[in-house]
């Protein structure tokens, strides 16, 4: 039997200065794809992440919102779980840099690094900002770069060359912050000597190397591109340069070591956020409980992190390939840590073929999409479709996204469940029979557990699905060539059509372990509620036959695309003039710009609705649940109930409401709330000036209206 593997796994450490991105998104979905895969196949994973909180950026942006740097990164972690539980991404811990794990980790390794060393000291000039009285860091430096000449890069790197050199080598520098010209002043620096034949030769090695399971650590467009930074030439110039890891004060960070009012450079520290956020998780005794793992994770973290066994991934984009293959590997290695596994590099995510730009209308807020309503497994699905092993920018492109949903995840996947389960519902009891011999299913179900096994192990996602989507052909193929709706009709034929759909429902199944590391939340429901499981799939699964099946359930709405609209609208900041006009109580008669089309109104579906429940809203002082019933039925006859959220409680007490008649906009897109999923409104009526003249009144037809009726 094969061991089961070991995993620590990070994610780049997101900057705690702002909200996420879709990029941020998009690598954790990456990764916590991996990741749930390798605990569906019984490895012990400990997933783990945090914030980036030290640096310059941080200290001036608290300094603005006047705020201590701890209180404004707390304020930004506080926003972080609404991102993790809307994607599905799970983290075992998350914590940030300026923990004291980090403080003394960062100590630690920079103490053996020095007693290895490879600590140098010594004077350098640095630029020094004359109005805010401050050495400046590297990225409030620009000017242009000392390689290709191109104007406003930082001081550390050029975004158009990919040139890496010092802030003093920029050509025409000038201050970020005050647009100053800074002036050159003596500090004595602490170096990483990261030029030293020793550092160079082991990092030659180890870039160039597989992990303990045979696995290259690095992909091939990586591998190149360090290969270009280790070079030298004839003379035995170029290559790498030692790293300055100092700042000088004032600087929010961790304090050097016997080195008073001097940092650690950022860079220093925030990778060994990783083993901090590792070691807050061990420290927390989550490690040996949290996924029931076997007892040897009693061990401790220091035990943990030096076990050979002990694979270490981490998850990062292109644009800090130079850190993490370079600066960090050195840094575990030549401080007596174990170095990492493998550095898996992603792209960047495109809209359209375009950089993301708020201004062009084409960046996708990650809240937004939540906040829409808009199915986060969509997304989910639709990146990891895209997703491959190699270092390629991901393109979202709207039309695409509608058309691979629906065609793949309504027209394929979920069409199978719907259509079988009915048979078998209607006419078996819910029970599932297979016609001897069974070998090709279980023949089948192992082919492609093998082939979807290996491309996620490989985060080669998108042939996953591809290979998922292929086998969903197939079983929706052989259920339509067998046509169990002319079997249903033949009381003779019974057997035949419970074979035909308990196949369908096999693989059914079948796919749905597959698709468990991409879609957790669709693919629970399908094992809890349509299989009976007490438990979500496990990667084993996939080559058992179920054997009963509950009554069908809506699993998965289509894609309208004018539900993605909104998304790439840009927010108001603030009303317009004419916007204010028509808000203000002051406000005259409309204009003839103002006026609606009678098409404009016919669009509007306005309902009589009967409240059939009305309840308080737990967690708001607002909000009142409707229960109504717009004389809708389901295609059994079964009347159909609509949910609303209405904020009239300051009007209404619910047990007034049930059994009164109101008018409801009927098709006004679903509407994903924290409470639950609105599927209209109701309408009421106030005054213009609320303050002036209070009052809520929810419009009520007269006398012998009746559900459903139509409002013209």
């Amino acid at each position: 039997m094969t061991s089961k593997r070991r995993l620590f796994v990070t994610t780049a450490l997101p900057y705690a200065n702002g909200p996420f991105h879709i990029g941020h998104i998009m690598e954790y979905i990456q990764a916590d794809t991996w990741v749930r895969y390798q605990r569906m196949q019984g490895n012990e994973v400990h997933f783990v992440g945090a914030d980036d909180a030290h640096g310059a950026p941080i200290m001036i942006a608290a300094e603005k919102a006047g705020k201590t740097p701890q209180q404004f990164v707390a304020d930004i972690a506080a926003g972080r779980a609404q991102y993790f539980d809307g994607f599905h991404i799970r983290f075992d811990n998350w914590h940030n840099t300026d923990g004291p794990e980090n403080h003394q980790l960062a100590q630690d390794i920079y103490r053996a690094l020095r007693k290895n060393g490879l600590i140098a000291v010594r004077d350098i000039e640095q630029f020094f900002d004359p109005v805010k009285g401050m050495f400046l860091p590297d990225r409030y430096i620009k000017g242009q770069c000392p390689k290709c000449g191109a104007a406003d890069q930082y001081g550390d790197a050029c975004e158009v060359c990919g040139a890496v050199y010092s802030p003093t080598e920029l050509k025409q520098p000038y201050s970020a912050l005050s647009g100053a010209t800074p002036e050159l002043r003596k500090s004595e620096h602490y170096f990483f000597q990261l030029s030293s034949p020793r550092c160079a030769q082991f990092l030659r090695d180890w870039t160039a190397g597989v992990n303990a399971r045979g696995v290259p650590r690095l992909q091939t467009e990586v591998l190149n591109k360090v290969r270009e930074w280790l070079a030298t030439d004839d003379s035995g110039s170029g290559g790498l340069a030692d790293w300055d890891i100092s700042r000088d004060a004032p600087y929010f960070g961790i304090e050097i070591p016997d080195a008073p009012g001097k940092y650690f450079y950022v860079w220093l520290d925030a990778p060994i956020g990783y083993l901090a956020s590792l070691k807050n998780h061990f420290d927390k005794g989550q490690a040996a409980q949290h996924w029931h793992l076997p007892s040897r994770t009693t061990q401790s973290f220091d035990e943990f992190v030096a076990d050979p066994a002990v694979e270490q991934v981490h998850f990062i984009g292109k644009d800090i390939v130079y850190f993490h293959t370079l600066f960090w590997p050195a840094t575990l290695h030549f401080s007596g840590r174990k170095t990492p596994s493998q550095i898996n590099v992603h792209g960047f995510v495109t809209v359209g073929g375009e950089k993301m730009s708020k201004s062009r209308g084409t960046g996708i807020s990650p809240l937004k999409y939540l906040d829409l309503g808009l199915n986060p497994e969509w997304l989910r699905y639709y990146l990891a479709a895209k997703l491959t092993a190699r270092v390629e920018d991901v393109d979202f492109t709207p039309e695409d996204f509608v058309a691979r949903v629906n065609a793949d995840l309504i027209g394929k996947y979920v069409n199978i469940a719907s259509r079988a389960a009915k048979f078998i519902s209607q006419f078996f009891d819910g029970r599932l029979g297979y016609a001897a011999p069974t070998t090709d299913l279980y023949d089948a179900a192992r082919a492609l557990a093998d082939d979807v096994a290996a491309a996620y192990e490989g985060r080669e996602y998108a042939r996953a699905l591809r290979d998922i989507m292929a086998h969903a052909d197939r079983i929706n193929t052989a259920f339509d060539a067998a046509q169990p709706w002319v079997l249903a009709k033949d009381d003779a034929r019974r057997a035949e059509l419970q074979d035909v759909c308990s196949r369908a429902l096999a693989g059914f199944w079948l796919l749905s372990v597959m698709l468990c590391p991409v879609l957790p939340a669709l693919t629970t429901r399908v094992a809890r509620e349509l299989f009976g499981l007490e438990r979500d799939f496990v990667w084993s699964d996939a080559t058992e036959l179920p054997q009963h099946v509950a009554p069908y359930r809506h699993l998965m709405q289509r894609i309208d695309p004018k539900q993605l609209d909104k998304l790439f609208e840009p927010d108001a900041t603030a009303p317009t003039a004419d916007a204010q006009a028509m808000t203000s109580p002051a406000a005259g008669p409309a204009s003839s710009s103002d006026f609606i089309s009678i098409d404009d109104f016919a669009k509007i579906d306005l309902r009589v609705a009967r409240i059939a429940h009305a309840e308080a809203v737990a967690g708001s002082t607002k909000l009142l649940r409707l229960t109504l019933d717009v004389g809708e039925t389901t295609a059994d006859g079964v009347p159909r109930l609509r949910n609303v959220f209405s904020g009239i409680a300051s009007a209404y007490r619910p047990e007034d409401l049930v059994g009164k008649l109101t008018v409801m906009v009927a098709n006004l897109a679903p509407r994903k709330m924290k409470f639950g999923l609105s599927e209209g409104m109701v309408l009421a009526a106030s005054s213009a000036d609320e303050q002036a003249e209070p009052g809520l009144y929810l419009l009520e037809p007269h006398t012998g209206a009746k559900p459903g009726m139509r409002v013209r």
